[in-house]
């Protein structure tokens, strides 16, 4: 009876979503006995996976269950906050044990077990993947470019007393920031409270040069590019079956023809 519950993937699924609303309840507490209560639910349901993984492991063998990806990231989830349950079970003090608040947080990473549920995530993923491997050239040649435009804003702006590029970092996340189309206009208002009417029209100039190149056109370049290698699989397979269809449709009318052929002889 227990290992059959165990092997229901409804029943699974049920304690990720009670999990995952523990962990959220759990940012709304500031009562010792209401944390406490949420601490203590917590860490039985993460009792609850290790069972899970125990009979799972017993069930079907440890080569047959890490044959799946999905067990393989189901195994790394629940063994990354053990930690944090063994903390609560043996009433470890955290404050001396500061290195185990990383194990605490961990635990909410059992959440992402919720995306083995999601009807065809696996082919999202391949999707995501593909587009990837694709588009690893793309986005290598725009971070090179946020890379120029950075170091440039940099020399330019350094000595202007702004924050957005007071060093080379917040230079290149200022710039990143800037193609992200949101907000920009705050950075060259502020830089240009002081200067004169040529230098504010050469700054404007200069920001929505950068604008259009990397904001507008250099993001659209780079989602469609992404988007499009994502969703080429079903494109492919769409072609194929095109082409299929109509290589059937040529050999019935070849054999049409054969057989009129035959006749008017």
């Amino acid at each position: 009876m227990v290992r059959k519950l165990f092997l229901n993937e409804r029943f699974i699924l049920w304690l990720i979503l009670i999990n995952s609303s523990v962990l959220f309840l759990g940012g709304y507490s500031t009562s010792e006995n209401h944390l406490l209560l949420l601490s203590i639910a917590d860490n039985t349901i993460t009792a609850l996976f290790i069972i899970e993984l125990i009979i799972k492991v017993k069930q079907f063998g440890a080569k047959c269950y890490f044959k799946s990806n999905w067990n393989r990231l189901d195994f790394i989830l629940i063994v990354i906050s053990i930690p944090a349950f063994i903390a609560f079970a043996l009433d470890l003090n955290l404050a001396d044990f500061s290195f185990l608040l990383v194990f605490r947080i961990m635990r909410v990473f059992k959440a992402f077990r919720f995306f083995k549920f999601i009807p065809n995530f696996g082919k999202l993923v391949s999707g995501v993947q593909r587009a990837l491997k694709t588009s690893v050239f793309v986005f290598l040649g725009f971070f090179i470019y946020i890379f120029i435009i950075g170091i440039l804003s940099f020399h330019i702006f350094q000595n202007t007393g702004s924050e957005y590029f007071s060093n080379p970092m917040i230079s290149l996340y200022s710039t990143f920031k800037i193609f992200t189309v949101e907000g920009w206009f705050e950075i060259p208002e502020q830089l240009t409270e002081h200067y004169s009417k040529a230098g504010s029209f050469f700054t404007y100039l200069y920001f929505t040069f950068i604008v259009l190149s990397g904001g507008i056109f250099g993001l659209s370049l780079v989602n469609s590019i992404f988007v499009d290698s994502m969703v080429s699989d079903n494109n492919d397979e769409l072609e194929k079956k095109i082409d299929n269809l109509s290589n059937k449709v040529t050999e019935i009318l070849t054999k049409l023809n054969n057989n009129e052929t035959r006749k008017n002889t």
